[in-house]
């Protein structure tokens, strides 16, 4: 059990927070497993592998995430204009609604609903969002 290398499988635990030091996401919570993941897979965002190399078993560390190394800056032109009749009715700004498009299923959000069209937010949540990791190693293989 080494350092852990580009590509490594890595068990670990880790807590997520944005800038304001809120917490978006954490292996901590109460009947979660610590991740697991092979790196060089593109199953993390780039800043968390490259963050994770070079650490051990045991080993804790901070990192900090800029935009472009974790979900992507927000883009404004993945704000989306359709029709109320292709949403269901009952919706409401702030909804999370799934999608179909040519990549597949995804997750959009209601950002403005008007007369006749709603407007979709496709971003992720976390685009343009600088990000901090609290991470524990836990096992490499």
């Amino acid at each position: 059990m080494g350092k852990i290398t580009k590509n490594s499988t890595v068990t670990i635990n880790y807590t997520g927070k944005l800038e304001d030091g809120s917490i978006f996401d954490s292996s901590l919570v109460e009947g979660r497993e610590p991740l697991k993941a092979k790196l060089g897979e593109g199953q993390l965002i780039p800043g968390f592998e490259n963050g994770l190399v070079d650490m051990s078993v045991g080993e804790t560390k901070t990192i900090e995430i800029e935009p472009s190394e974790a979900y992507g800056d927000y883009n404004d032109s993945l704000i989306i204009e359709v029709g109320k009749d292709k949403v269901p009715q009952e919706v409401e700004v702030g909804m999370m609604l799934q999608t179909f498009g040519p990549m597949g299923p995804s997750i959009v959000k209601v950002k403005e609903i008007k007369e006749d069209v709603v407007l979709i937010d496709a971003n992720h949540p976390l685009a343009g969002k600088k990000l901090t990791f609290e991470l524990e190693v836990v096992g490499v293989e």
